[in-house]
């Protein structure tokens, strides 16, 4: 079953977020519904915020290509939205997702794949 609200759902959560600390923008995570492996991090504007949550598939600002994105609009591997939650300040989003397919454009399955410390064994 995928996320999908209606009008004064989506009015509600609009106006519960705050846009203003990053100048429109706000940062998301996106996290594996069933096993709470995070996979990626990314922006949305308003209009991303509200398509996501009109189409239970995640829409995220690219800041690259100034524009908005359907995650999987070219690769097919979408992310759909079970839950949302925001952090205590209003000005994050996480996202609970079942993910068709690797979300990144790597392969990876999650976009947290370059580890920086490798795990030390004690002597």
């Amino acid at each position: 079953m995928v996320l999908q609200l209606n009008d004064n759902e989506i009015d509600a959560v609009l106006k519960k977020v705050n846009f203003e600390k990053m100048k429109g923008l706000v940062p998301v995570i996106i996290q594996d519904a069933n096993d709470n492996k995070v996979l990626m991090q990314a922006f949305m504007n308003e209009e991303a915020l509200q398509l996501t949550l009109t189409s239970g598939k995640t829409h995220f600002w690219s800041r690259t290509r100034n524009r908005i994105w359907l995650k999987g609009e070219t690769s097919g591997h979408h992310s759909l939205v079970k839950n949302i939650f925001l952090d205590c300040d209003n000005d994050a989003i996480l996202f609970k997702v079942h993910q068709l397919g690797p979300i990144c454009h790597t392969g990876q399955e999650t976009c947290f794949h370059n580890q920086i410390v490798v795990k030390r064994t004690e002597n």
